[in-house]
């Protein structure tokens, strides 16, 4: 069992268009409604691949209702913790060539009684789980060591924890030693002051996290693919995407991939990559399913540190 905790969920409108031209009439080619926010994609994925997950979900006003309705619709397993603010709305213009613009809400206030409420809803999906993924930005006002909180209370029971947020509140999380974080290539750099322009300056990015405190560093680095730091191993991979269509929650899909497949080498790198591939290549935020993912297309190689990136994270 998986249980994802999403602090700030959304509504994710993908508009797919021509091109982005600034102060123009665009009409759009196609339109996409999804439920969205880092864990509820987790979740999203790891059901359409049918492993067990059970998602902890606030939800407020009329978005919130329509959000909760979304995931009803797919079959989600979840608990909703209903909060007085209204879920936020995001928005994403899909360029052909896969160019994304998002445009994200900042989402409402948590109060502490609704915060303490979330935390009780997450302490009692996760009595059987073997993952707690802690995952997304903050909502306004939340205490940025919240996740930090969560990997002290779980890794003491022996539940493994994953942590994919950024800036403070990723920094805060990893000094309580969480079993995995996902940065990407911008939040390596944020987190470390770091310019990132090779797969060497990734690795060593990584391995900062993991001296302050994380087992395993998955880092997703865009169409660049990922390189996972785990034990004494470094492994670096990455898989081609034909005709890309959206990169919302592909971040999340290689997340999903990872754990299903057990969080462990080689393997599980391959998984996460042919998921997040997949993800890309799919309208909106939609998860891939079996029949989208292709293993086959993934390479798996020595990681070269002279490797130069050419896109972000």
């Amino acid at each position: 069992m998986i249980v994802t905790l999403t602090l700030n969920p959304s509504l994710d409108r993908t508009i797919e268009i021509g091109s982005l031209t600034r102060g123009a009439v665009i009409r759009a080619a196609a339109a996409h409604l999804d439920p969205g926010g880092k864990g509820v994609n987790v979740s999203r994925a790891l059901l359409a691949n049918q492993v067990r997950s059970r998602a902890v979900v606030p939800f407020g006003g009329d978005e919130g209702r329509r959000l909760v309705s979304l995931l009803q619709a797919e079959g989600i397993d979840m608990i909703t913790v209903p909060v007085a603010g209204p879920t936020r709305s995001n928005v994403t213009l899909a360029e052909p060539d896969g160019t994304v613009t998002k445009i994200n809400e900042p989402g409402t206030a948590l109060s502490a009684e609704e915060l303490d409420t979330v935390a009780e809803a997450v302490l009692s999906a996760a009595t059987s789980a073997d993952w707690v993924v802690a995952s997304g930005s903050l909502p306004p006002g939340v205490p940025l060591d919240v996740y930090a909180g969560l990997c002290r209370r779980f890794s003491g029971a022996g539940i493994n924890v994953a942590i994919d947020t950024s800036g403070p509140a990723l920094l805060a999380a990893v000094a309580e030693t969480p079993a995995l974080v996902k940065p990407n290539r911008e939040e390596l750099s944020e987190t470390t002051g770091m310019t990132i322009v090779s797969l060497g300056d990734a690795i060593e990015a990584a391995e900062i996290l993991r001296a302050r405190g994380a087992s395993t560093v998955l880092a997703s680095l865009g169409a660049d693919g990922a390189v996972l730091l785990q034990d004494d191993q470094i492994w670096y991979g990455e898989g081609p995407v034909a005709e890309p269509r959206s990169t919302v929650g592909a971040g999340d899909a290689m997340l999903a991939g990872f754990l299903a497949a057990g969080a462990r080498g080689e393997a599980a790198l391959v998984e996460a990559l042919a998921w997040a591939t997949a993800a890309v290549g799919l309208p909106g935020s939609r998860m891939p399913s079996p029949g989208d993912i292709r293993r086959n297309h993934v390479r798996v190689t020595r990681a070269d540190p002279t490797l130069s990136l050419r896109s972000g994270g």
